[in-house]
């Protein structure tokens, strides 16, 4: 293969009334103003084409686009017209119906009926030069697994004759409707292809070659392969990203074809189901990988664009390309799908004018239109009708306002109606069966289902930025508490904390000394937060030891966006997709100074016995990270090693525990021998890391919680950025005593408790329950703490029938590896229905976070 092979570009627009925002049958008018040959009727008669020349550079084809568009936009405005690149426009007349003029549009008009009177849609398709028709149907078989992703890419059409379709592409819905449509079936010639079209112009099914529609195909018309599933774009730069792309794809078929490389094997069916999950996601929700080492699955959007520029990097950078594409496709994973910003654009007022607004502008290369403010709050959406919240809701305000960060979310729930969120549910739990989200309340119960609510809570900016400081703070602080405690026990001394804190009772272990100087012991620590009546926020507790949410808090926003795609917030979130990327760079900061020459993460599980299985292997394969028990786990010549049957040792260096230190230290290994002791040693000599590190119970005590705004004090020299719920340790006499006094006020909480176990809620509590916890406090003192009771936010939550108001908490992740950094991705959880406990161990569930930018 030798030379460039040129790129030509077709792109079909809308034409829309400037007064109405309306799809207008005008195109006759329009094309009368035009001249040359670059624009041509479609269809309808509210469409029109333009056509580039043949172009050998991406700049010369973007010039080309730039200059087609500037002339049509600029011979539509003068006749109050403007043109639209979008898949679809939501605003459309059912009686405009007439085709225009010329004997083939007619004969379709007759023959197809309503899928001539229903094709208000426009395609993009990108034309590129190959030698002959048997290259060209070669290269067909071996690009068309990948076109999915270029359906994602260009995903622009969520709208339908006014409706919402709950879709990224409606257009690819109607589009395959035609007989003709959709992806390519196996074919190994041209004569075999020429054959094909002969049969179907003779069944009747269609009058001539240029109605074979399949998503990739030889040109009917010039010697090249045409990519035909993508919208179109509204953005230059997307149309100019997949142009580069699908050049790059067929370079790199033909190179295939020349190696004589088998060609791909992939069912038709399973090509059509990925077609489909893309036009139903866009870049807001997992794809098909039809690649996948063990079979499709599901996988990101921005794992299967990397994988495609993985794949065509080579032809890339031999034209020059890959800067530029690659750039292009970072931008617009970052952007979004231009479906997904159509929906912010309606969410700000709910007015289909300003989706079309924003696309005539986005069509022109100009910036989006403003919005005019909204003059007043918006009312109670019916869906919240007879919602009552007793004290402060993150959502509804007193007067019963929907405050105003949320109004583009309630007006989108309210489309959908109580009954429709129910179907959604049940969409939901589909897709978490298909996926295995699952969840272990207890050792000896079955898994569930992860129990997720629709309806997703925001956490703004500002509150972002705050959070953020006072995460990194309080971690900071706690690092220097565990360093001490296992060291100099400065704090111990200066009395700052009590002494009878470093003992067993309260986390502390004789493990802990076995972290690496200078490494920081927590690479993942989860602080639990709470909003009080005040709307102020409070650190509920610290989780130091094996922090899970991280994993639940990413297939949660997957979840949503796959079945509720109509949430769109207008200021966009802060994406979840790079958090295992954060992770991995966490831990491979802990790598040790005598590790192996791959550098191998492991990620050790219990295994399916752990309640957030899900959650290890959903970490470890993004990670690419191997997934390991300790039964495999083997201490060969001071290193350790994954041994399993049938394969050679693999070596890890960096061991991201995710089990309890003292399941850990009772394990057997490979071969059913002891495993601590030679795991110590490893560590000890610096050939292996173990994080979280152990003993960092200690960190994560509930005393040593009392003391936490004392020691960012006495460590960091700091005041607190974070308040804690004012909380008593029942060690000390006078505190026993204020909260014996008032057990029927407080929350009394055992410091050795998880999942909301033993925990006490006074205000709640039977006379004889505050009996016997009084009982146990004088008992054993030190192992109780009493806290102020919170009212804690409530947050709307659908509840079958209705949605009311339930009581959240906030589960924030701060990964430390050269500094701690706090993830983009918290999982909110969410109580029972008249509960105040929200782990999932006692009935509780969860909600999508959304970050807002």
């Amino acid at each position: 293969m030798s030379g460039t092979p040129r790129i030509g570009i077709e792109e079909e627009f809308h034409v829309v009334d400037l007064a109405t925002r309306q799809a207008a049958p005008e195109v006759d008018a329009l094309l009368a103003q035009l001249s040359g040959e670059g624009f041509a009727p479609e269809l309808q008669r509210s469409l029109v084409e333009t056509n580039t020349l043949p172009c050998h550079s991406l700049d010369e084809l973007r010039a080309e686009i730039v200059r087609l568009r500037g002339e049509l936009g600029g011979a539509a405005h003068p006749l109050g017209l403007g043109v639209v690149a979008a898949g679809s426009v939501p605003l459309t007349n059912p009686s405009d119906n007439d085709v225009s003029h010329g004997a083939r549009y007619a004969r379709m008009q007759r023959e197809y009926q309503m899928l001539a009177r229903e094709q208000h849609i426009c395609g993009l398709q990108v034309h590129v030069d190959v030698p002959n028709r048997d290259v060209a149907i070669a290269v067909v078989q071996r690009v068309a697994p990948w076109l999915p992703v270029f359906l994602a890419l260009s995903a622009s059409s969520p709208y339908w004759q006014g409706a919402d379709s709950g879709y990224a592409s409606s257009r690819t819905l109607v589009w395959q409707r035609w007989p003709t449509a959709g992806p390519p079936g196996p074919m190994s010639s041209a004569a075999e292809y020429d054959a094909l079209i002969a049969a179907l112009i003779a069944s009747g099914t269609i009058s001539d070659p240029g109605m074979v529609y399949f998503d990739v195909r030889p040109s009917a018309h010039v010697p090249t392969v045409e990519l035909r599933i993508c919208d179109a774009c509204p953005l230059v730069d997307d149309v100019v990203l997949i142009g580069g792309l699908f050049r790059a794809l067929v370079a790199t078929a033909r190179m295939e074809i020349e190696a004589d490389a088998p060609p791909p094997s992939v069912r038709y069916e399973l090509l059509r189901a990925a077609t489909w999950r893309a036009a139903r996601a866009g870049l807001e929700s997992d794809l098909v990988d039809l690649y996948g080492q063990s079979g499709p699955k599901l996988a990101s959007p921005e794992s299967m664009v990397h994988k495609l520029l993985r794949k065509v990097r080579g032809p890339l950078e031999d034209v020059g390309d890959w800067p530029q594409v690659h750039a292009l496709a970072e931008v617009a994973l970052a952007r979004g799908s231009a479906a997904a910003r159509q929906r912010r654009a309606f969410g700000l007022r709910g007015e289909y004018r300003d989706v079309v607004d924003t696309l005539l502008a986005a069509t022109q290369g100009e910036p989006s239109p403003r919005t005019p403010p909204q003059t007043s709050p918006p009312r109670l959406p019916a869906v919240l009708t007879g919602y009552q919240p007793t004290g402060f809701d993150e959502v509804v305000a007193l007067g019963g306002r929907v405050l105003p960060h949320y109004g583009w979310l309630f007006r989108a729930l309210d489309q959908i109606g109580l009954e429709g969120i129910a179907l959604r549910e049940a969409d939901r739990d589909a897709e978490q069966r298909t996926r295995g989200v699952t969840f272990r309340v207890s050792d000896d119960a079955q898994d569930r289902l992860f129990p997720l609510d629709l309806i997703p809570r925001i956490v703004t900016a500002d509150d972002w930025t705050t959070l953020q400081s006072g995460l990194t703070q309080r971690v900071r602080a706690l690092e220097m508490f565990m360093a001490d405690v296992y060291g100099d026990r400065a704090a111990i001394a200066d009395g700052v904390i009590p002494e009878s804190l470093a003992s067993p009772a309260h986390g502390w272990s004789e493990h802990g000394t076995l972290a690496r100087e200078g490494m920081p012991r927590a690479a993942v620590s989860g602080i639990d937060l709470v909003r009080d009546g005040g709307d102020q926020w409070l650190v509920l507790e610290d989780n130091l030891r094996v922090p899970s949410g991280i994993g639940y808090a990413i297939t949660s926003r997957r979840l949503v966006r796959s079945v509720l795609p109509e949430l769109e917030p207008p200021a966009g979130v802060v994406p979840v997709e790079g958090v295992p990327e954060l992770l991995s760079k966490t831990l491979l900061a802990a790598m040790p100074p005598k590790a192996g020459a791959d550098g191998n993460i492991a990620l050790l599980t219990a295994g399916p016995v752990d309640s957030a299985f899900f959650e290890h292997q959903l970490l470890a394969e993004s990670m690419a990270a191997t997934l390991v028990v300790p039964g495999e786990l083997a201490v060969l010549d001071g290193a350790v090693y994954q041994c399993q049957p049938g394969a050679d040792p693999r070596r890890l260096d960096v061991i991201y525990r995710r089990l309890d230190e003292e399941t850990l230290v009772a394990a057997t290994g490979s071969g059913g021998q002891p495993l601590f002791e030679p795991l110590r040693a490893a560590m000890l000599e610096g050939t292996v890391s173990v994080v979280n590190a152990l003993g960092n119970g200690i960190g994560d005590d509930k005393a040593v919680y009392a003391y936490l705004p004392a020691m960012i004090e006495y460590y960091l020299g700091e005041r607190p950025l974070l308040a804690n719920v004012p909380t008593y340790h029942c060690a000390d006499p006078e505190q026993r005593a204020e909260v014996l006094d008032r057990l029927d006020e407080l929350v009394l909480k055992p410091v050795d408790g998880y999942g909301g176990v033993g925990i006490v809620i006074g205000p709640h509590a039977e006379a004889n329950e505050l009996l016997e916890v009084a009982a146990h406090i004088r008992a054993a003192p030190d192992h109780w703490v009493a806290q102020e009771m919170i009212q804690l936010s409530t947050h709307p939550t659908f509840a079958g029938d209705r949605i009311e108001p339930r009581a959240v908490d906030l589960r924030a992740f701060v990964f430390h590896g050269e500094r701690p950094e706090v993830a983009p991705a918290a999982l909110t959880r969410v109580a029972p229905a008249g509960s105040m406990i929200v782990n999932s161990s006692r009935g509780g569930g969860a909600k999508d976070t959304w970050i807002l930018r």
